[in-house]
């Protein structure tokens, strides 16, 4: 009789599904889709950028500088001095010297802050800078 009791007790407990290979699946997925994604880098602010009529499309950009239009120059979500700048822009290029960098004026800004800007970018030895415009 006890024998009846212990095969009754295996056969409910082998009645249950087994979630493990779905898991392990669940996981692989999770990974391979964290692997593959690609995030996309903001300079941190909006900037209403000038109309071109030439503009063309920069996907590779590494490091994105924005100028606001009281011109405050902003790298990577945080206001940067622009005595800064030199620096900031090497470490950056630094971590990727293939990279290049976009430099996003809001059309309010001055001349005279995105020349300084692209001074700081020379200076930093970056071969790659475009300023970014909207197409018309």
């Amino acid at each position: 009789m006890t024998d009846v009791f212990r095969d009754s007790e295996r056969r409910e407990d082998d009645n249950g599904i087994d979630l493990t290979p779905m898991l392990d699946v669940v996981f692989i997925m999770l990974i391979f889709f964290i692997v593959t994604a690609t995030f996309v880098k903001e300079a941190g602010i909006d900037v209403e950028r000038p109309p071109a009529s030439t503009a063309e499309r920069q996907d590779l950009a590494n490091i994105l500088i924005a100028i606001t239009g009281d011109d405050i120059v902003w790298i990577d979500g945080s206001p940067v001095d622009e005595r800064d700048l030199v620096t900031v822009v090497t470490r950056l290029h630094a971590e990727n010297p293939q990279g290049s960098v976009v430099i996003q004026a809001d059309r309010a800004s001055t001349h005279k802050t995105l020349k300084v800007v692209l001074d700081a970018v020379q200076e930093a030895e970056v071969g790659q800078v475009a300023v970014a415009a909207q197409n018309e």
